[in-house]
């Protein structure tokens, strides 16, 4: 398994050399090749999906899950359309940062340029393939997929797809590698290639991700879990909050950028609570609550099952939320940088200072006031197709994509100059 992987990390290291050196125009006409080939292999890439769908069902994969998994002809066509809309942005390499002319008279620029081998370790998620294919070759990385058991067919079919048809519009061989095996091991092998891969990326559960930031040697971005909140403080449009708190737990609650967790100010509980509730449960949602939120279920025929410590601290990823009351803005901050994951986090009230005191005060990736946090997406956010979410606060915070895939280095021009 080592020298399976190290081969794959070696070529994908010489290729990076080669795809470095390509014009802006060069890696758009080959996004827009692969925004094609995809199209044209629809059919494949269906079928594909359909055996990795049969087998996750067979294991009884939880329904969000299976969403995160399926694809059809609108979500690939979806795919397709991301990678051009990747070739619509400015070509991120050969931007000049910083030019000056130094007391020597040695000319000084520093121009971004990529990073050179990009590895994405993932989950359930065959539309990451595309993505972080997409997203290396505008950016002139090299990558590495390593794809999880549940979407391996699915992944290898969009990797060849894609890698056929970037080579085929002048890109170097071996810029797309996927990883072929669905042996662990090669994870863990992925995690040791320090000079041959520059990045290492993590999406997916908890688990993954710890385990990629404890046992790599290479350098990882943090992505993606997503304990995430909605905090209502009165005073507050009770139809505002009940809207942004069903779109943000309901509309997709397999995703990292859903809330898991509601609080209420406990002056306030009652009345939300109360029309909130039977909103929740009518979408099938599981209800875990303090003893506030017990009263105000009860009290609208809603069961509410006591909540626990752990359940402040869970990423269901399902239709479960928990609920909470508290004394204000304060204990709701602290809670929220207790339990939470530096994701997305939102509060919803007409209080314009204390919006504004939860907006500095909350230690997350992205923080919102009176709106739903599942616009915390490389797409909404204008940055085309991400690559992932970063929870941490070093090189890439909340959605990444392009700028973070690229590192920068000194160009220095001289006539002679020698240093005395």
């Amino acid at each position: 398994m080592e020298q399976t992987v190290r081969q794959a990390a070696e070529l994908a290291k010489q290729a990076s050399v080669d795809l470095g050196t390509t014009t802006g125009e060069q890696r758009n006409a080959a996004l827009f090749a692969m925004a094609k080939a995809l199209r044209e292999q629809t059919p494949a890439i269906i079928a594909a999906n359909d055996a990795d769908m049969a087998a996750a069902r067979e294991k009884g994969t939880s329904a969000p899950l299976l969403d995160r998994l399926m694809l059809d002809e609108g979500r690939i066509a979806g795919i397709a359309s991301a990678l051009e809309d990747l070739a619509a942005l400015p070509d991120p390499l050969g931007v000049i940062q910083q030019e000056r002319t130094l007391d020597s008279g040695v000319s000084l620029q520093r121009v971004s340029v990529p990073m050179g081998v990009v590895a994405m370790v993932y989950e359930a998620r065959p539309n990451v393939t595309a993505d972080a294919a997409g997203i290396c070759i505008k950016t002139g990385n090299a990558c590495i997929l390593r794809g999880g058991s549940l979407a391996i067919n699915s992944c290898l079919a969009i990797a060849d797809v894609l890698h056929d048809a970037a080579v085929s519009a002048g890109m170097p061989k071996n810029c797309i590698i996927p990883v072929r095996t669905t042996d662990r091991s090669a994870t863990d092998d992925l995690l040791k290639m320090r000079g041959l891969v520059d990045l290492l990326i993590p999406r997916g559960g908890a688990g993954l991700i710890q385990h990629c930031i404890a046992n790599a040697t290479v350098p990882v971005i943090e992505t993606g879990v997503g304990n995430c909140h909605v905090y209502v403080h009165a005073p507050a449009d009770i139809e505002m909050a009940r809207r942004i708190i069903m779109n943000a737990k309901t509309q997709r609650p397999g995703v990292c950028n859903a809330i898991e967790s509601l609080l209420v100010d406990r002056e306030f509980a009652n009345d939300l609570l109360t029309a909130v509730l039977p909103d929740l449960a009518g979408a099938g949602v599981v209800i875990h609550g303090d003893e506030a939120a017990q009263a105000a279920g009860a009290a609208v025929g809603v069961d509410v099952i006591p909540a626990t410590e752990e359940d402040w601290g869970t990423e269901y990823l399902d239709l479960e939320i928990s609920v909470k009351a508290v004394e204000g803005p304060e204990e709701a901050i602290a809670h929220i940088n207790r339990y939470g994951t530096n994701h997305s986090e939102c509060i919803v009230t007409q209080d314009e200072a204390a919006a504004e005191r939860f907006l500095a005060q909350v230690d997350a990736s992205s923080v919102y006031w009176n709106a739903s946090t599942r616009f915390t997406d490389g797409g909404e956010f204008g940055l085309g197709a991400e690559i992932g979410i970063s929870t941490q606060k070093l090189h890439a915070r909340g959605p990444f994509a392009l700028e973070a895939l690229c590192s920068y280095k000194y160009l220095l021009r001289g006539t002679g100059q020698v240093r005395g």
